[in-house]
């Protein structure tokens, strides 16, 4: 049996790749280091004599951690999570572009929430197969099923993702687009943000368990929205959100909500705010750009 050091440090050249797994599915930063971290603990306690492709291994491990955790969030779930934003990967806007994407797991906010809808199952299948490219024999194994059922829990993903055309703008035109709303907003032109947003632009707003959360579409109610948050004094950062240019606002100090829109065709058609404090605090992001 391989010694402890010698595993530690094979295990630490499959950290990133267990991390950005566990991020897709569950999408929570916080949730993600832990089931890393169990999958270490399991690696300690087995026998890895006869295992030839520890990635592999490691990756059945962290999925089946996940898994369980998708499964437990659901027993759990009495209301659809209609404001639930996920974690975001915040990182500085003048973070190099390549290290952005790596960082953001190449995975948009918006596409987390479309994943977020999913069934534990079909999360599954279509994080390893079509992110991963986990043969279906695999994922099938992973998720108690043929590699035939599981071909096809991932093809109903897909089609639910397909539905949720992802942002074609150019980090320029999202940057000028952004402008133009906060602009506006700051201005409380209602007028010049219904030029900025699609007429059928969606805002989820996520306050966490003891604070306001909001589903809201239309551009005159998501404008109506935006010229009453004005009001509130707070400092606001230009970040990079899972590699896509967004805001941070800061009162006193402190980090107090991540925005991040989708633009698509010169327009804002989706906005998701984060802004539960537990979570914004377990993000480490007041560092990074405060």
């Amino acid at each position: 049996m391989e010694t402890q050091e010698r595993l530690a440090e094979e295990f630490e050249e499959h950290r990133e790749h267990l991390r950005g797994v566990a991020y897709r599915m569950l999408g929570s930063v916080a949730e993600a280091e832990d089931a890393v971290q169990e999958a270490w603990l399991r690696l300690v306690r087995s026998d890895t004599s006869e295992v030839r492709n520890l990635a592999a291994w490691l990756t059945t491990v962290v999925s089946r951690i996940c898994l369980d955790l998708l499964r437990a969030r659901t027993s759990r779930r009495e209301e659809p999570l209609d404001a639930h934003v996920p974690d975001p990967v915040v990182t500085a806007l003048d973070t190099d572009p390549a290290c952005a994407a790596e960082q953001a797991d190449e995975v948009t906010l918006a596409l987390l929430v479309v994943l977020d809808a999913l069934g534990p199952r079909e999360r599954t299948a279509f994080v390893l197969h079509d992110m991963f490219g986990v043969p279906f024999d695999q994922v099938g194994e992973i998720v108690g099923a043929s590699a035939g059922t599981a071909a096809q829990l991932a093809s109903r993903a897909r089609r639910r993702v397909r539905d949720t055309p992802p942002p074609v703008a150019d980090r320029a035109t999202q940057r000028r687009v952004l402008e133009a709303f906060t602009t506006a907003a700051r201005a409380g032109d209602f007028e010049a943000l219904l030029e900025v947003l699609d007429p059928d632009v969606l805002l989820r707003a996520d306050g966490g368990e003891h604070g306001p959360s909001l589903h809201v579409r239309g551009a005159a109610e998501v404008a109506s929205r935006a010229i009453s948050f004005r009001r509130m004094e707070a400092e606001q950062v230009r970040v990079l959100v899972n590699g896509a240019v967004g805001l941070v606002s800061f009162h006193s100090g402190r980090p107090v909500s991540v925005f991040s829109p989708v633009v698509r065709d010169g327009r804002i058609v989706e906005i998701n705010i984060l802004a539960d404090p537990e979570r914004i605090d377990r993000l480490g992001i007041a560092d990074l750009v405060g």
